[in-house]
């Protein structure tokens, strides 16, 4: 039997001498011109070193609430920040100092806020929990021009521009609504509310937390929310018919173990530049699908099927975060995308190899939840967010490489007052409504099904409209206070 000895500190020097010969090696190859520049910047990004180096370097300090959103602009120079004290922040990042600082003129938290691509950093995007999504225009003299595009009846968690346009960008809601925006004409087009899958009655939409439009063919988008399908639509049937109805998705995708499974949800989507999908789920685990893993347009028929031995190759899968208590965002790192990063309630980042899904970081990065994670669009770079005040910058600055994560299992929530406070009370009520569905027998159901369901649904609403009438008078709910 072949037993591996432990690694030594000279062993661990000879790794490191390794790994910094095959830097200079590739430097050389680039002088003499074996290598390109372009080559030599993706393998030198790539590199698990400078992964393992990752250190927090700098805190962007100027947010008065949770920073739940943080992107860049196409060159990378700027970061563009959204906080639940409603104001917009862009960065120098370099510099930790602040370039320019508005009042959005949401009613409530910023969810979103990313910078239009081609229209010199001064035309910026929001929507917020208020369901407002609105248009930011930064005039030469330096003052901001707002103005509201369009609304949803709920919050309005994300929006995603189309790669390279400086004019078109989509959003989705909790309403289930998807909207597409064109900022040459200032209106917004409803494109579709998203249904849910026959069968499930007690959901009349699906409230929508994620949108990703796919970068190699901008025509498809997918949207998820608060049941197990990624849905993928192409923009081109609604373009070649305005007129008719839009809104069957040209696929699905889920892992198969969670078909029919009504206890999860989606928070996050991301597209990589091959069009592969990330999604991660609340209460479980990152899922990566080519586009070939769909199950089609009908899905129906795929849950009215036994579906148990099908040989359909599954999705890759990325564990040890923790994704419960907020709505989080997934993504991919590197300038081939070859790694995986996430936030977790236990207040880290999470970073896994792509290819073969090992976990390689985790840094402590959150008192409570880290939500956001952010790639440099070019360089080895990271911006994170959550739920503490700041921004962090991570970049590959320190002297030794980090070990290997371990005891992950035991990296459990910071369980502190607030987490128990998370869900309002129309959430629980709707949880209570569910179970009260999936416990009852089917004979007692279909009983209840008439005046009971009325009144427990008559009993929500009435939790909605109590709920509004609290955050009209200006108070934040404890869900405001975790997303």
């Amino acid at each position: 039997m072949y037993f591996r000895r432990p690694s030594t500190s000279r062993d661990m020097k000879k790794s490191n001498r390794a790994s910094v010969d095959t830097a200079v090696v590739d430097i050389c190859r680039r002088e003499v011109g074996h290598l390109s520049t372009r080559k030599f910047a993706h393998r030198r990004a790539a590199s698990e070193d400078l992964v393992l180096r990752l250190d927090l370097v700098r805190k962007l300090e100027k947010h008065r609430g949770c920073v739940n959103t943080v992107s860049f602009n196409a060159d990378g120079d700027i970061l563009v920040s959204g906080s639940d004290d409603k104001i917009v922040i862009l960065w120098d990042w370099e510099t930790g100092s602040v370039k320019l600082s508005f009042n959005s003129g949401h009613n409530h938290n910023i969810f979103q806020a990313k910078i239009m691509p081609g229209t010199d950093d001064r035309t910026i995007v929001t929507c917020a929990a208020d369901g407002q999504v609105r248009h930011a225009t930064i005039l030469e003299c330096g003052k901001v021009e707002t103005k509201l595009l369009a609304r949803h009846q709920g919050r309005a968690h994300k929006l995603a521009t189309e790669p390279g346009s400086p004019h078109i960008f989509y959003t989705c809601g909790e309403d289930g609504l998807v909207q597409h925006f064109d900022l040459r004409t200032g209106k917004a087009t409803e494109l579709f509310i998203c249904e849910p899958v026959r069968g499930r009655s007690f959901m009349q939409v699906v409230n929508l937390n994620a949108i990703a439009i796919d970068p190699q063919n901008p025509n498809l988008f997918v949207t998820a929310g608060s049941d197990e399908f990624t849905r993928l639509y192409d923009i081109r049937s609604h373009k070649s018919n305005p007129s008719s109805p839009f809104g069957q998705p040209v696929d699905h995708f889920c892992p198969k173990h969670l078909l029919r499974d009504e206890n999860v949800g989606i928070t996050g989507l991301a597209f990589s530049d091959q069009s592969q999908l990330l999604v991660s789920y609340g209460e479980e685990s990152i899922y990566l699908f080519s586009l070939s893993m769909g199950w089609g347009s009908n899905v129906n028929s795929v849950l009215d099927a036994n579906v148990n031995n099908d040989s359909k190759p599954g999705p890759q899968v990325y564990k040890g975060h923790r994704n419960c208590l907020t709505v989080k965002g997934v993504n991919f790192f590197g300038p081939k995308c070859e790694y995986i990063v996430s936030g977790s309630d236990c207040g880290r980042i999470f970073i896994w190899r792509k290819n073969d899904t090992k976990l390689i970081r985790v840094m402590e990065a959150d008192k409570e939840v880290v939500n956001c994670i952010q790639p440099h669009p070019h360089i080895s770079m990271l911006a994170s967010s959550g739920i503490e005040s700041d921004i962090k910058i991570w970049t590959p600055t320190a002297l030794e490489k980090a070990p290997p994560p371990t005891n992950i299992e035991n990296l459990r929530p910071k369980m502190n007052s607030w987490m128990y406070q998370m869900v309002s009370r129309r959430d629980l009520a709707l949880q209570l409504l569910a179970m009260r569905r999936q416990d009852g027998s089917p004979e007692r159901r279909s009983t209840e099904n008439g005046n009971g369901e009325g009144d427990m649904l008559e009993f929500i609403l009435s939790i909605n409209d109590a709920n509004s009438s609290e955050e009209d008078e200006g108070g934040t709910s404890a869900r405001d206070y975790v997303y």
